[in-house]
């Protein structure tokens, strides 16, 4: 039997650990690149089956069409989010599937590390102890126990955040589209979310609807001070505004682990040059903003749980069987 032929975009190192030692009982052939899928690399994938891709390669209709004309039969999202692809333009040439959730644990904790880290001060603290200042000065954070917490998107991920929080003795509003009818949490219009809650946390995919809807008028209802924290997708919050929103000391902090533009620059190294983004430069000079290059998913349960599932999509969807994760329409 002629082996399925994936090519793996995107590539980094932990990529390929976990692929290739899941793949022992798969069997399929792959090769990896470490360069994004665009317009430019569709050639890259010619004599394969599948493309793996990831959230910052661009699957537009110029992309699809080139993989379709090559004999390309799926798109293998490694990520949950499909926001990058153009499902419409896909439609009737190739299957999309994607891993709706690898590990909601890792990105909700990973929400909390950051949310604990900016509250009490960690990583001031820990730059100054390595240079054996140990000075409290400027490092007064506080509890958690009774603030407010809002929660944008009760899925999986969502829930998990909620269930932390509530371990800290916190209070919740939440806000989702469709609101979970067995979730113990008090639900609430966005407007009401953005006027009582002391932090804000977003865990709901990007869509067309609520591209932006962090902008300034969102955050003039905010209460002074507020925390924001992103784990989810960039374009949910307007870099311009949030920056604005700081400066003007409206937003107390901001913890981000995404950026609307964050495929030029995340997953690279540029310790070595000029960053060429004036917003994201700005945001990460300020004192209470922590940015970290979309490394929430990034355990070892998860990268396995990623791996497990993208390969069991795609030999499903080649052998014709109903496969649960497909994107659709």
């Amino acid at each position: 039997m002629e082996k399925t032929k994936i090519a793996f975009f995107d590539t980094k190192d932990y990529d390929k650990a976990s692929f290739e030692a899941t793949n022992e009982k798969f069997g399929c052939e792959i090769s990896f690149f470490d360069t994004k899928l665009t317009k430019d690399t569709v050639k890259l994938a010619e004599g394969h089956d599948v493309v793996c891709v990831f959230v910052n390669d661009e699957i537009n209709k110029k992309v699809i069409d080139g993989l379709y004309k090559i004999g390309v039969k799926v798109i293998a999202l490694r990520c949950a989010g499909f926001n990058n692809v153009d499902v419409k333009a896909a439609k009737g040439k190739l299957t999309i599937v994607r891993v709706p959730a690898y590990s909601p644990y890792a990105v909700a904790e990973h929400a909390i590390a950051l949310l604990l880290t900016s509250v009490r001060r960690i990583h001031k603290a820990y730059n100054r102890t390595k240079e054996f200042n140990f000075s409290l000065s400027g490092l007064t954070g506080f509890d958690f126990h009774g603030k407010t917490v809002g929660v944008v998107g009760t899925g999986k991920i969502g829930r998990i955040f909620i269930d932390i929080c509530k371990g800290f003795g916190m209070n919740i509003y939440a806000f989702d589209k469709f609101p979970a009818k067995d979730l113990d949490v008090k639900y609430v219009s966005l407007d009401e979310l953005w006027e009582k809650c002391d932090i804000i946390s977003f865990h709901c995919p990007l869509t067309e609807e609520n591209f932006h809807m962090v902008d300034a008028e969102a955050i003039k209802k905010m209460k002074k001070g507020v925390i924001l924290v992103n784990t989810s997708r960039g374009g949910l919050i307007d870099s311009e505004a949030l920056l604005e929103g700081i400066k003007q000391r409206k937003i107390g902090a901001a913890c981000l682990d995404v950026y609307e533009e964050e495929a030029s620059f995340f997953f690279k190294d540029f310790s070595g040059h000029i960053l060429e983004d004036d917003t994201l430069a700005r945001l990460i000079t300020m004192p209470n903003v922590i940015v970290t290059s979309h490394q929430a998913f990034l355990t070892r349960e998860a990268l396995a749980n990623i791996a497990e599932t993208t390969l069991t999509n795609i030999a499903d969807v080649l052998a014709g069987k109903e496969c649960a994760n497909e994107v659709t329409i």
